[in-house]
């Protein structure tokens, strides 16, 4: 079943026992963060605040925090099962015979079903702020050093304005005054892009509580031609609806709980910042464009959705694991020989990649690297590490083995230069620096090593039969 907006889906959690709601005062200055940062990292279950201090909406947080909730939200058994449907729809051969042309009539069906739809009123706009005031809304302080309050779960609107096609990204805003925030946009994200493009100022709009999958759309790597809105209807399996801004001249999805309405203009900028980032550390201060509101507009009795990052694990590695597995199907299309890939919780989305391949040809593990380093986002990783196809990527331990043990410093760490990610503070130039990609495969004689490479040392099959069948007697489950 579609989950089609926020209440859906927290009906979902209740049901799953994914829900804790707290009826006591809870402030959203620091307390709601240091709750959350706490039961985040007991692996607890998402938190609804329903009377915040100093406002009448509840918060909803840590949502998406776990891998199953994860995959509650975008409707599948596991997050591999989501993979697999987004890869039959976006890998379709031409048909052929009647079984194979009914199977791909169902699969663009789905496709088709998934493009925005476009309607004239919805649920969003129940309520419209005579006077639009950022007060009402219980934005919370995360972190003590940060700059301010910060909108951190936002789906943000912009248009393209030379092709008009819609942008969804998610960027922090942080609150200066009831009218005005700051826009953090990464000069690496289309948000920016528009922006750079526009000739005077960029209408934008914010939706706050959207359903999941739209939620989880404005973090997915897409291609700037893609929709965000028509991988959020694919994901749910049914087109998320749109309704026209009252103020500017953008839609956004109609079931959201809060609209925010405003601009941005060129020239005007407003020191945003410091904020207690997803790296586990302070980002800086600096300069970015102001958002000015224009209107705000809201569901009857309205939820506030919102998120903490800090130090892992946190709410938002699960949206970046999300990713991790969604887009691995389409990976292997660049790159046939890629077998499995971890984003590691503690490289936080950009520092670190351990990739397993197929490995047919020397130096292979080299040209897999460089061609990481040249796609999409994945182009800002800090370290890339490669492993031979057997090698589970997921088990942490298994992979730190075989770097320590098969890696020649002199032969199989590559060292280049190249784009990094804008909060990446070890480089000494920002939004740039030096990158490293480890190949702990094993070691060919035809990559120069002269040397016989060691067999890994494992027991035989019938003894390990023979040692199950023995113990069982006894009762005695052996590992």
């Amino acid at each position: 079943m579609a989950i089609d907006d926020l209440r859906q889906f927290l009906d979902v959690l209740r049901r799953e026992g994914e829900l804790v709601e707290i009826e006591e005062a809870v402030d959203p200055e620091l307390e709601i963060s240091e709750i959350t940062d706490r039961v985040s990292k007991a692996h607890g279950p998402a938190l609804l605040f329903r009377n915040p201090v100093g406002s009448d909406m509840p918060v909803i947080i840590n949502q998406f925090g776990s891998m199953k909730r994860m995959s509650l939200a975008l409707g599948g058994a596991d997050l591999d099962e989501v993979a697999d449907r987004l890869s039959q729809v976006l890998h379709m051969q031409i048909p052929h015979g009647l079984i194979d042309k009914v199977k791909a009539l169902g699969k663009l069906r789905d496709l088709a079903g998934s493009a925005p739809k476009m309607v004239k009123s919805g649920p969003c706009q129940q309520v419209v702020m005579d006077e639009p005031d950022l007060d009402a809304l219980p934005i919370l302080k995360t972190w003590p050093d940060d700059g301010g309050p910060f909108i951190t779960l936002p789906v943000v609107f912009t248009r393209d304005p030379v092709s008009g096609r819609r942008n969804a990204g998610m960027y922090r805003l942080q609150k200066f005054d009831s009218r005005t925030m700051g826009m953090h946009w990464h000069i690496h994200k289309d948000g920016a892009e528009n922006f750079r493009a526009a000739a005077d100022g960029l209408e934008v709009a914010v939706a706050i509580g959207t359903d999941p999958a739209t939620t989880y759309a404005a973090t997915a790597p897409l291609p700037r031609d893609l929709d965000e809105m028509m991988l959020a209807g694919f994901l749910k399996g049914s087109p998320v609806e749109m309704v026209k801004c009252r103020s500017i001249d953008l839609e956004v999805p109609a079931t959201a709980e809060i609209i925010l309405e405003g601009f941005v203009n060129h020239g005007e900028v407003r020191r945003e910042g410091p904020f207690g980032d997803h790296t586990g550390y302070y980002s800086l201060a600096d300069d970015y464009p102001v958002f000015h509101l224009t209107c705000i507009t809201h569901r009857r009795n309205p939820i506030y959705a919102t998120t903490i990052v800090g130090r892992p694990p946190m709410e938002d590695c699960f949206l970046g694991k999300a990713t991790e597995r969604l887009f691995l199907p389409l990976l292997k299309v660049t790159l046939p020989e890629m077998v499995d890939m971890n984003l590691p919780l503690e490289g936080v989305f950009h520092n670190c990649a351990i990739i397993s391949i197929n490995k047919s040809y020397p130096t292979q593990a080299k040209k897999v690297m460089s061609a990481v380093w040249g796609l999409g986002m994945l182009s800002l990783t800090k370290f890339v590490v490669i492993v031979d196809a057997q090698v589970n990527v997921h088990d942490e331990s298994e992979v730190a083995w075989r770097v320590f043990n098969n890696v020649d410093p002199r032969r199989d760490i590559l060292i280049t230069e190249g784009p990094l990610d804008v909060l990446d503070h070890s480089s000494p130039t920002a939004s740039y620096g030096a990158k490293m990609g480890i190949d702990a495969t094993k070691t060919w004689a035809s990559e120069g090593h002269p040397r016989q490479w060691p067999d890994d040392i494992a027991m035989s099959e019938e003894i390990k039969k023979l040692v199950d069948e023995k113990w069982l007697r006894y009762g005695i489950d052996l590992p």
